[in-house]
């Protein structure tokens, strides 16, 4: 990107030096006049006053979020986030001292309130690390990275490396997610400060902080930014320099530079046993996860595997000869392993995790390979690589046959853990091959396997999508066999299962039986019931009950509340739930989404609206499902520019592709045929020209025109020729048939011919449902002898065609061809 390096470190430190100029109103100097000191004093406070969310800024957490991060466990009651007056909630919070004034050891009285409540905020557990990389994230976006770090030395809290790779992890993704050259170098610019200062604060610059920088550099292909990174990594951290070699070979291998890869391969065959082994094991890693078959085999030439230091490489090596089909190198690996007196069970492993690398080969084949090189090699295999088949054959959604796996194995006397069991039980869920569930509760008591009551859940789950109540009541009673206890989740999938039927005294009953058998219900439980509740004193009773047993209100149980109230038609009560002050400030969003969802679904469109309007005003984004919602229930005309709003803020490619087909589909129900080709067109790009993808949208708009009023057809006509001309793709069956059909709801038998041909052109035969609705064309359109000798084409030997022929020519009775009347013959008398 800049012609030398000079040119580089340059440009990184003036954009380094305007972000530090930015910084450096909150930093004090070493001497300090009164004045100074004085000023000083209030850029501090502004520098603590800046962690005040603004609306306008992205992903700001509503004010106390910093302290519900830190101590999820604390219910605070809170105000609603929009009321300003919060902000002092946090400015308190971050103005609570750290280090107390102590005598003789001691802290004074009237301190240890603020002790404990200091701990309860600001003490970080391993099990917090996400709420702290969350907390360091929201600061870091609203502060930048210089400022976040002197907050937190405010607070009391010492930076130490986890930090340092949070902050570094968060210049990344920014820089990842931006096109824009000068905030790219920005944010590497700010990287290498942050190098720079853990440097200064005497921490080891490990992979696990320089990895992110220079795999986006590689990703970038920015080789001389690569470079000077390297060499600052490299001059700190010199036992680094062996996995530096990896990352370099990964730059070149990505820009292509096959004179750096041949020149790296030739330093380590002439340097070998150098002091260069684990040089060369990086090089080969790198080599493998590239698929650089040439270069591979020179340095596997040159390299004993059965030497190298990390079993990690020698799966990565394998993996490569499996993805490259090197089966004569594999069994010669193989064989030397075997020759080392390796241990059968590794044999057995790098034998698996060959043969499920290699591509496009079908489940049945690997597993015929597996069992290949076991018997060449006479290696008998282990629990873990029969546990590789079966994972690999649940990533492929083969279940039968990873239970075919799981059945060998067991035969040969070897356990199967939970998760792997487990593993199968939710690919069933996700293939719906629920009935594989009997065939998995016999091999787990055929052979005894281990279970517990999460593998009991699942299987119970199973039975209940099937609909097979008695079956999932059956596992519950053999739980006693097993020494398990029924728990409050095993029900609940009975329960949901029932309410999904709409069975809901089935529902019911499910509580009853917790009751008897001394389980007690929780959250999920109250929230079904809540949900499924047909009036409002069952609304308030199972909400009393709910807190009567001293289950905490959880945000399902929320939603579930302001569903229920909605479906009872209680709309000013399901407002009030929104204002519970046990509501924690982290779920207010999303309760208030589904507050808008229930809304707009119940034909209070205006208040949807306004809710929404308070969020965004707020800073806060509304939940994707809400945001689809509403462009679902907006009906009227004029509120396009509205839509495509809502549109743009869907971030997730699924939630977007759903709003924008609602977006499409409004346009054609207003006539705006234009903003619809340019949604297509937006469409077609995001998915890459994928026609079948494009076709299933174009059905669901043509189907919409087909059961539309005539007046719909001439849109239908003008979107089948855009979809010819201006987006380059053939129209589907599906299109044909839909737009033939609304030429016969119209009685347009002009343009039912130019439909009809446009069969051909697409190279679609005419079939017996297209036949049909061209009968019904000339029929509506009062043709009967087309009518006659399109009915001649058809074939009648399906009962069902026949069926549909009498109702077409009932329908349109005046307009079928009589059949003319045989003329009686007179009979001649005998003479």
């Amino acid at each position: 990107m800049r012609s030398s390096k000079a040119n580089i470190v340059s440009n990184l430190f003036r954009i380094a030096n305007k972000a530090k100029a930015k910084a450096n109103k909150f930093k004090s100097p070493k001497i300090l006049s009164r004045s100074e000191e004085y000023r000083q004093k209030v850029k501090d406070e502004i520098a603590l006053a800046a962690l005040k969310l603004d609306a306008d800024t992205e992903d700001v957490p509503v004010p106390g979020e910093v302290s519900t991060i830190l101590h999820d466990d604390i219910c605070v009651k809170q105000p609603d986030p929009i009321e300003i007056e919060d902000v002092e909630n946090l400015e308190r919070a971050l103005h609570i001292p750290w280090l107390s004034s102590t005598i003789d050891g001691h802290i004074p009285l009237g301190r240890k309130e603020v002790s404990r409540e200091r701990k309860q905020k600001w003490i970080f557990k391993s099990s917090q690390g996400n709420r702290f990389s969350r907390l360091v994230k929201m600061c870091a976006n609203r502060l930048g990275t210089e400022t976040t770090l002197q907050v937190f030395g405010r607070l009391g809290r010492e930076t130490g490396v986890k930090e340092y790779n949070a902050l570094i992890g968060i210049c990344v993704s920014k820089a990842r997610a931006t096109d824009d050259e000068e905030v790219s170098i920005e944010q590497v610019s700010q990287a290498f400060h942050l190098f720079k200062s853990m440097r200064e604060q005497g921490f080891e610059l490990a992979e696990e902080s320089y990895s992110p920088v220079l795999m986006y550099l590689i990703d970038m292909g920015m080789v001389e930014e690569f470079h000077f990174f390297y060499e600052v990594i490299k001059d700190q951290n010199p036992s680094s320099i062996s996995r530096l070699g990896y990352y370099e070979m990964m730059l070149w291998l990505a820009v292509h530079d096959e004179e750096k890869i041949k020149e790296l391969c030739e330093y380590i065959a002439v340097n070998e046993g150098e002091g260069t082994s684990d040089l060369q094991e990086n090089y080969l890693l790198a080599l493998c996860e590239s698929d650089r078959k040439e270069e591979l085999l020179q340095l596997l030439e040159i390299i004993d595997i059965t030497k190298l230091s990390s079993g990690k490489y020698i799966a990565n090596i394998f993996q490569a000869l499996g993805r490259l089909m090197l089966e004569t190198l594999a069994k010669k690996f193989l064989l030397a392993f075997k020759t080392c007196d390796d241990e059968a069970d590794n044999i057995s492993n790098l034998i698996a995790i060959y043969a499920v690398s290699i591509p496009n080969l079908v489940v049945e084949d690997v597993i015929s390979k597996f069992r290949d090189l076991h018997q060449k090699l006479d290696v008998s295999p282990s629990s873990s690589s029969f546990e590789k088949l079966i994972l690999h054959s649940c990533d492929l959604h083969k279940v039968h046959d990873a239970l075919d796996i799981v059945d060998e194995m067991c035969k040969e006397g070897f356990p199967l853990s939970t998760e792997v069991l487990h593993t199968i039980l939710r690919v069933c869920e996700e293939t719906c091959d629920y009935n594989l569930v009997h065939r998995i509760y016999s091999i787990i008591c055929h052979y005894n396997l281990n279970s517990n009551g999460e593998t009991f859940g699942w299987m119970i789950n199973l039975y209940v999508k099937m609909k097979d109540f008695e079956g999932a009541y059956k596992m519950l009673d053999n739980l006693e066999e097993r020494q398990l206890a029924p728990t409050s989740g095993m029900y609940n999938y009975i329960m949901a299962g029932f309410f999904r039927e709409k069975n809901i005294p089935g529902g019911l009953r499910v509580l009853k039986q917790m009751e008897r058998a001394g389980v007690k219900p929780d959250s999920q439980t109250f929230s079904y019931l809540i949900s499924n509740s047909e009036t409002e004193e069952n609304i308030v009773k199972y909400y009393k009950e709910l807190k009567q047993s001293g289950v905490h209100a959880t945000k399902q149980i929320y939603i579930a509340l302001i569903n229920a109230y909605a479906s009872c038609e209680q709309l000013e009560k399901a407002k009030q739930v929104v204002l519970d002050p046990g509501i924690p400030v982290k779920n207010l969003i999303e309760i208030k989404s589904a507050l808008v969802s229930a809304l707009a679904s119940h034909g209070q469109l205006s208040e949807a609206f306004h809710i929404y309007e308070e969020i965004k005003q707020a800073g806060h984004n509304l939940e994707p499902k809400a945001v689809t919602t509403l462009i679902e229930y907006t009906q009227s005309d004029g509120e396009l520019d509205r839509l495509l709003q809502l549109l743009k803020e869907l971030t997730d490619p699924d939630y977007w592709f759903d709003g924008c087909v609602r977006v499409i589909l409004y346009c054609i129900r207003n006539k705006n045929l234009s903003s619809a080709v340019d949604l297509f067109k937006q469409l077609r790009d995001k998915f890459q020209n994928d026609e079948l993808f494009m076709e299933a949208i174009f059905d669901e708009v043509f189907a919409l025109i087909a059961t539309s009023e005539s007046a719909y057809l001439q849109i239908g006509l003008d979107l089948l020729w855009v979809i010819k001309d201006e987006l380059g793709l053939s129209p589907s069956r599906k299109c044909l048939d839909f737009l033939l059909s609304a030429c016969a709801n119209a009685r347009d038998l002009h343009n039912a011919r130019l439909v009809w041909k446009e069969y051909k052109a697409a190279g679609l035969p005419y079939n017996v449902l297209s036949c049909l609705r061209m009968y019904r064309a000339l029929l509506a359109s009062g043709e009967p002898k087309s009518a006659n000798a399109m009915l001649q084409r058809i074939p009648k030997e399906d009962s069902h065609v026949r069926q549909v022929i009498d109702a077409l020519q009932h329908a349109y009775a005046d307009h079928v061809p009589k059949k003319p009347k045989k003329k009686k013959g007179l009979k001649k008398k005998k003479t």
